[in-house]
């Protein structure tokens, strides 16, 4: 279910500057991109990926892996901290489903070597995940749902009103990286910033937190491609006076295709 990355791609970003604010073991593909189109990237990730408060809770769920009949994946992040750690224990459970929340989780996992069973087509969030089939009976099953620190309600307890035994499992922990802002707030400044890319709203709001209250001007007059309509929502709640550009979804093939509506062209650095 990889998403078709466009072709003929060359050249199209000349001369754009792009900032990339994935975390940054996951900016690399994404960068290869956007530099395989002529882009200038500038990596600033508002999100640093830690190990969960309670590593030996994520290894005593993993140790009884094969107890559980639906395992949930929130996002990529947690695919990446779970599935290594399970398979070094043995094989995956055979009548152990797996759900992922959207598409770039889906991708993670068949990265890992382990597909998605349950995956909504369109709309990645958990309200969509919720409206597959196979969570709809979920009487005497139990599902282990992997997330980081923090989040909603509401997945866990739809599932439990549904009938299943739900457990909550943090499999990393986010926090806001300790990073010099400069880099991003001196060509923000001189205008030479084509677009910022954002995935997700707790990115938003990392990345205005960041930066400076002198760069802040700067930064909500910088266009944006955001990963989510939510996002793109939110990013005009928080000031964000530029264009916007929503992707289908917020993976690297669907960012890219954003990019490319948006700045597609170059233009003449001279």
């Amino acid at each position: 279910m990889k998403p078709e990355v466009p072709e003929n791609t060359a050249g199209a970003l000349a001369g754009r500057h792009l900032i990339v604010t994935r975390p940054a073991a996951q900016a690399g593909p994404f960068c290869a991109m956007l530099a395989a189109a002529g882009a200038k990237v500038t990596r600033f990730p508002v999100i640093e990926i830690q190990g969960p408060n309670d590593p030996g809770r994520l290894g005593a769920v993993l140790d009884a892996l094969s107890d559980f009949d639906i395992a949930v994946f929130v996002s990529a992040n947690a695919v990446q901290r779970v599935v290594p750690a399970a398979l070094a224990r043995g094989p995956w459970p055979a009548r152990l489903r797996v759900a992922a929340i959207g598409a770039r989780t889906a991708l993670e996992l068949q990265d890992h070597g382990r597909a998605a069973d349950i995956v909504p087509e369109s709309r990645f969030d958990s309200e969509a995940l919720l409206q597959e089939p196979a969570l709809q009976d979920l009487a005497g099953h139990k599902v282990v749902i992997f997330r980081g620190d923090g989040g909603r309600e509401h997945l866990a307890e739809t599932l439990r009103d549904r009938g299943a035994e739900v457990t909550y499992v943090e499999a990393y922990r986010r926090a806001i990286p300790d990073l010099d802002p400069e880099p991003l707030e001196s060509p923000l400044k001189a205008g030479a910033v084509d677009a910022i890319t954002v995935t997700s709203g707790e990115s938003l709001r990392n990345l205005v937190a960041m930066v400076s209250p002198q760069g802040r001007n700067a930064l909500l007059r910088t266009p944006l491609v955001i990963g989510a309509t939510r996002v793109a929502e939110l990013a005009r709640e928080l000031g964000f006076l530029g264009p916007i550009q929503t992707a289908d979804d917020p993976t690297d093939a669907a960012m890219l295709r954003a990019v490319l509506a948006l700045l597609g062209g170059g233009k003449n650095t001279g």
